[in-house]
């Protein structure tokens, strides 16, 4: 296995490079500038985002990441109506599993900075990232 995943539209295109955040948990699909050799990509990548070092093993993005959820998606929003009231407004569903929070980093050789304004345990530190099921494997 590798630490980043190509990822294929409904078509078989190429769509996206995924990783697994050990951070907030998450799965981070980033639109790059890269495409696999032999592979047509997707119309729906639209405008890439992110540049990519093309290595699966020790993959590079850039620029930063940063995955919102909850009332961190608008900036300024205050909590609520969101899922850090969601069990207190509907006590009779099951709990919303994706917490309000930020996840900000870079990816570099592999590893993942968490920048600090992570909300999550990893902020401030750097790790490797894990190996994740992807192309060939």
């Amino acid at each position: 296995m590798s630490r980043a995943q190509i990822a294929l539209d409904a078509e078989g295109r190429f769509w996206q490079v995924r990783i697994n955040c050990p951070g907030c948990g998450r799965v981070h699909g980033m639109q790059t500038d890269w495409t696999p050799a032999g592979m047509e990509r997707s119309p729906h990548i639209g405008h890439a985002q992110w540049g990519f070092n093309g290595n699966l093993d020790a993959p590079t993005f850039s620029p930063s990441i940063k995955a919102t959820t909850g009332h961190y998606c608008n900036p300024g929003q205050t909590i609520g109506n969101c899922a850090c009231d969601f069990q207190e407004r509907f006590p009779d569903e099951e709990p919303w599993d994706v917490p309000c929070g930020i996840c900000h980093s870079f990816v570099r050789d592999g590893r993942i900075q968490f920048l600090g304004d992570c909300t999550h345990a990893l902020a401030g530190q750097t790790v490797d990232l894990p190996e994740i099921e992807g192309e060939g494997d």
